[in-house]
């Protein structure tokens, strides 16, 4: 039979614990860390929020259009930055879009590639990598839109076997399939699987742009996804969706604002990561008195400094 523990023996087993005083002094460091982790999730989704709604008022509502259509001044804008909007509409295929802007088509505003995965058996590929490779699996369950780290690393010979190679910090990836939808902005260079429409944003439109109005147009990506086993959408049926393209001084007004904002989410990402990482490490060190609790007090006092 397989090795087996009772239930019984179990229960029997010894294990050492520290006193309730420094059990409830642990939670309190611990804890400490655990909220200022989820303080930067609230942040990064209040972060998000502002920037999804200033692109639909901006991008998708018009409202600074609208506005100074009807004589009134845009709300919550500073002279100069209304200044750059336009103040009639004129038709399109998309409909009424602001005088001025253009409608062009996302393959034409961005270069579109995909990825593919070297053998998972040949361990030339992977077997010390240390090149990121994104699946669609490290975008899953994910409330931001900042890719700072994958599950798994190739080697140089495997991102040889990559047409698409390494992609810059900037690339938009979607996941095109298992499912389609997924989001996020590469702040790594990195390359991709089978499983992405990545996106290099060095034409006409920015990434902050291209992000939210993937986000905003999923349905009718979406719509134009086939497969019979599971749903995908492939790179000759992306490219030809229509993508409205303002002015380039909105646009580039547009820029500074979302990466201001998403800078500080990248920012609260990386450090809930250190504090993860040293909640970890200090979990074990503190139960088993590797470290005392009045050391690490000192140490967070110093830092506080």
């Amino acid at each position: 039979m397989a090795p087996y523990l009772s239930l019984r023996d179990q229960r029997r087993l010894r294990i050492s614990l520290p006193s309730i005083e420094e059990q409830r002094a642990i939670a309190g460091i611990l804890g400490a860390l655990d909220d200022k982790i989820e303080l930067n999730r609230e942040m990064n989704r209040t972060l998000e929020a502002t920037a999804q709604a200033i692109f639909r008022s901006w991008f998708v509502d018009f409202d600074p259009v609208v506005a100074k259509a009807e004589g009134r001044k845009p709300f919550g804008m500073t002279g100069d930055l209304a200044a750059l909007f336009p103040d009639r509409f004129v038709e399109s295929e998309l409909g009424p879009i602001p005088e001025g802007w253009e409608v062009s088509t996302i393959g034409e505003a961005v270069e579109t590639v995909g990825g593919s995965t070297p053998s998972t058996k040949d361990p030339r590929y992977w077997e010390g990598g240390d090149f990121y490779w994104a699946t669609p699996k490290d975008l899953s369950g994910r409330a931001d839109y900042a890719l700072l780290d994958t599950e798994r690393k190739i080697t140089e010979a495997g991102l040889a076997r990559i047409s698409s190679g390494l992609l810059p910090r900037g690339t938009v990836l979607m996941s095109s399939r298992a499912p389609v939808g997924y989001l996020a902005i590469a702040e790594v260079p990195t390359a991709v699987n089978q499983g992405f429409i990545a996106m290099r944003c060095e034409g006409l439109l920015g990434r902050h742009y291209v992000l939210q109005w993937a986000r905003q147009e999923m349905d009718q990506i979406k719509t134009r996804a086939g497969g019979t086993t599971f749903a995908e959408i492939s790179k000759s049926s992306f490219r030809p969706i229509p993508i409205l393209v303002p002015g380039k001084p909105v646009h580039d007004a547009w820029h500074r604002l979302a990466d201001a904002l998403h800078s500080r989410v990248v920012h609260n990402l990386r450090e809930s990561h250190t504090l993860a990482a040293l909640r970890d490490l200090l979990l074990p060190k503190l139960l088993s008195g590797e470290i005392r609790v009045a050391e690490v007090e000192e140490r967070l006092e110093a830092l506080r400094a």
